[in-house]
């Protein structure tokens, strides 16, 4: 009811409302690229052993097929069985490092949002009383600010 009757506080309420809105739309955007990529590791990882698999039957087939009962041109298999290994290992980290790095941004999406939600509850209880003035506190901010120099250069440095 306080906040209904000051234009500041309400205008801040619904920015702040529309951000956690967003937050979540970005959380679950994310969340849904961590399982596709997922997805694509578990793909990557049956090639592999579907790959093996044939690989290995036809060469025991050839093997069998025979007259000397051994292949004369062993390195030509074993040297595309190599490649195909590197090819899919290399991908399967390149999907990996991927992976990675869209969990560290959830993370931050996350520790951004949980930030902005206690300051809606903040501005909620307190009412018409909250500070304008104040801004969601996330980590990286947190950090940043931490560090005061006190007349060191290396913590000076450090915040640049």
């Amino acid at each position: 009811m306080e906040i209904s009757q000051s234009p500041g506080h309400l205008l801040l309420l619904k920015l702040w409302q529309r951000e956690e809105d967003l937050f979540g739309r970005r959380i679950s955007m994310k969340e849904t690229r961590l399982d596709s990529i997922k997805c694509e590791i578990f793909q990557l990882r049956c090639f592999f052993f579907t790959f093996y698999g044939f690989f290995l039957c036809l060469l025991y087939t050839s093997s069998i097929n025979s007259k000397e009962g051994s292949c004369r041109k062993w390195w030509i298999p074993s040297f595309l069985s190599l490649l195909t290994s590197l090819v899919l290992i290399f991908l399967v980290q390149i999907k990996l490092c991927r992976f990675w790095k869209v969990s560290r941004q959830l993370q931050r999406e996350r520790c951004d949002n949980r930030a902005l939600t206690r300051c809606v509850q903040e501005l909620r209880m307190k009412g018409a009383s909250f500070d304008l003035s104040k801004e969601p506190q996330n980590a990286r901010r947190m950090k940043s600010s931490s560090l005061r120099s006190n007349g060191d250069p290396f913590l000076d440095v450090l915040r640049i």
